[in-house]
């Protein structure tokens, strides 16, 4: 068997062993920007508000949840924490998801996007929740 043929099988049959065999949430599976404005919309600050004042993490000053691909919603945390940790990550989207659900009556049976964004502007993660 030629080199590049054998090389390129091992890279197909590497790829669906990875694709096929998560059963965690994807990381960075949807496209989307890499930053946003640090201004935050009214909506997007009252909705953090809400949630600190429900006991949420004191860094989220910023939450919009809006219509995302594929008729998915997006949910855009902005946090003042620039900490890329997957644990601080793991505890926002689990706080701010569980508020959404059970205080602001959102729904994500069909899952969900998240996207957090730092201080600066720049994302900190992105996941695709859809089951």
């Amino acid at each position: 068997m030629r080199r590049g043929v054998g090389a390129a099988l091992t890279a197909v049959a590497a790829a669906a062993v990875l694709v096929g065999c998560t059963a965690e949430p994807r990381e960075q599976a949807m496209p989307g920007p890499t930053s946003t404005a640090t201004a935050v919309p009214q909506e997007a600050l009252a909705l953090a508000d809400r949630y600190r004042a429900a006991g949420g993490d004191p860094d989220v000053y910023g939450i919009q949840v809006e219509d995302g691909p594929e008729g998915v919603p997006r949910v855009v945390i902005r946090t003042r924490n620039a900490d890329h940790a997957d644990a601080t990550f793991r505890r926002q989207n689990t706080s701010v998801t569980t508020h959404l659900t059970t205080k602001e009556g959102a729904s994500f049976k069909g899952g969900y996007f998240i996207e957090v964004f730092g201080p600066d502007g720049r994302l900190i993660h992105r996941m695709d929740a859809r089951p």
